[in-house]
């Protein structure tokens, strides 16, 4: 197996060590994220929660302000900057942890670095918001890339592709030129195969018996399976709380062929899966 090919994300101020699998704790400032949404509303809450996180193992923490489930339509600028820059300035007065905003929107983006925000995670591959990349490079922010077929609304009716594998490829390369004729370093780029993310459960399914694959865009993977509707249909399980046993195996799969960063909502079985997957096929100790 080809092994993973940076050992290092840089970001606004601060990298991330990838030697390691690297655990991205998930806080959704939304009422209504398909696992998790309404229970950090309250500001000092999303705080104390990004604080266990931390606790746990968490290496980073996503902060996001608008649901990108499946039908979820958009919400305004505004309000997407009301939920998440006091959690971001919150944060920041406590931990020196990095943190990454979860947005499509550059003035978001702008507006969350500003506040403290060391990384920008984007589900749409800076398609959809041109300034994107000149957010990062201006601000000098580490960008996460992910494969998207379309917006939230319409993305699980954009399912159909010639070759699953070669399209999000092809794609997840036209983002990562994007970003590099933007002016970001390719040293702050790392790419998201978008699981749940306009695929069917079996084009999950598919990605993930082939992520190492993804190796030859020659960036940092982060993988984001935690809770979603593909492990529910695997294990018969309508309730997202359930399916934290399924979303491990799918990260200790993602170890086993070189993914690096883990976007998940239970951080310490995450971690702990992680860290005994990669001791595993490093045959040595973390």
């Amino acid at each position: 197996m080809r092994r993973a090919i940076s050992q290092r994300l840089s970001g606004r101020d601060c990298q991330l060590d990838l030697t390691q699998p690297c655990i991205m704790g998930v806080l959704n400032i939304t009422p209504d994220s398909f696992s998790d949404g309404g229970q950090y509303l309250n500001v000092d809450m999303a705080v104390r929660q990004g604080m266990a996180m931390q606790q746990d193992g968490a290496a980073i923490l996503d902060i996001g302000g608008e649901s990108t489930k499946p039908d979820s339509l958009p919400v305004s600028t505004e309000e997407e900057l009301a939920r998440v820059i006091p959690v971001i300035e919150g944060l920041r007065q406590k931990t020196d942890l990095p943190l990454s905003i979860d947005t499509s929107k550059a003035l978001v983006a702008r507006a969350a670095i500003a506040a403290g925000a060391n990384f920008i995670n984007d589900i749409s591959g800076l398609r959809f918001d041109p300034k994107m990349s000149t957010v990062a490079a201006e601000t000098g922010a580490g960008l996460f890339l992910m494969h998207t077929s379309g917006r939230p609304e319409v993305m699980q009716r954009l399912t159909k592709y010639r070759n699953l594998l070669t399209d999000v490829i092809a794609s997840l390369r036209q983002s990562v030129e994007l970003a590099l004729a933007g002016g970001v370093d390719r040293g702050r780029l790392a790419i998201d195969p978008g699981i749940g993310f306009g695929k069917t459960a079996l084009g999950n399914l598919e990605l993930l018996h082939r992520l190492n694959e993804l190796h030859q865009i020659d960036c940092p993977i982060l993988l984001g399976t935690s809770r979603k509707s593909f492990i529910g249909r695997v294990l018969d399980q309508v309730d997202p709380l359930e399916r934290l046993y399924g979303t491990l195996a799918t990260i200790a799969l993602g170890v086993s062929q070189g993914v690096q960063v883990f976007r998940v909502h239970d951080v310490r079985p995450a971690r702990e899966t992680a860290l005994v997957a990669w001791a595993i096929r490093e045959q040595q100790l973390p």
